[in-house]
This record gives C-alpha cells, sequence and structure tokens, in this order.
C-alpha cells in the first residue's frame, strides 16, 4: 500500500510542479519530504494528496477501512516544516530511518 501511496504522491507533486524527494511511512503516518515553487499554498498541495490518495487507495484495497481514523483515511491534521538551512541529507536520513511497516 506505501507503494502505491508513493507513485501517487508523485503524480500529485508533479501537478503541482513540486518534486517528491523522499518518501516513507509508518503504521499511523506518512513522512514526505517535498520540494515545491513558493506560488504554491502548502495546505492546497496537502488537501489535494490526502484527498486524491484517499479515493484512489480505497479504490484499489478492500481493506483500507482498518487504517482509519474515526472513520476517514486522514486526519484533518497535518504537520509541514520548513528545512532550508538543513543539508537535505539530513532530512533523507531522517525519513528514511522511519519504523516502515513490515520491515
Amino acid at each position: 500500500m506505501l507503494t502505491v501511496m508513493q507513485e501517487i504522491f508523485t503524480d500529485i507533486c508533479q501537478r503541482f510542479e513540486a518534486e517528491l524527494i523522499e518518501f516513507d511511512g509508518e503504521q499511523d503516518h506518512v513522512h514526505l519530504l517535498v520540494h515545491y515553487p513558493p506560488k504554491l499554498s502548502v495546505s492546497k498541495l496537502v488537501n489535494s494528496l490526502k484527498g486524491v490518495s484517499s479515493r484512489l487507495l480505497r479504490a484499489n484495497f478492500d481493506s483500507i477501512h482498518r487504517h482509519y481514523w474515526k472513520g476517514v483515511l486522514w486526519s484533518p491534521s497535518y504537520f509541514a516544516g520548513s528545512c532550508g538551512g538543513a543539508p537535505i541529507t539530513v532530512i533523507r536520513q531522517y525519513i528514511e530511518q522511519q519504523q516502515t511497516p513490515g520491515t
């Protein structure tokens, strides 16, 4: 499911002229490192990532309801942080070290 989610996120980012640089997921959340143009609203990108991925994942995985949060796949909240000063290798390493389910 995470592989399909990554493909969906990559496609959505490209539509917004952004680039999904790194992706990983845990049992109850995902981490994304996205390079996006300054003209793009983070909230607009996140809303699209959540909405489109929810619709496509529900269509492709019957068992996805087990991962729902209060009846939906995504909670209404998210965290977005800027990493303008940190080396990309440090951010990428952090995301890679998250506990991917089944590994």
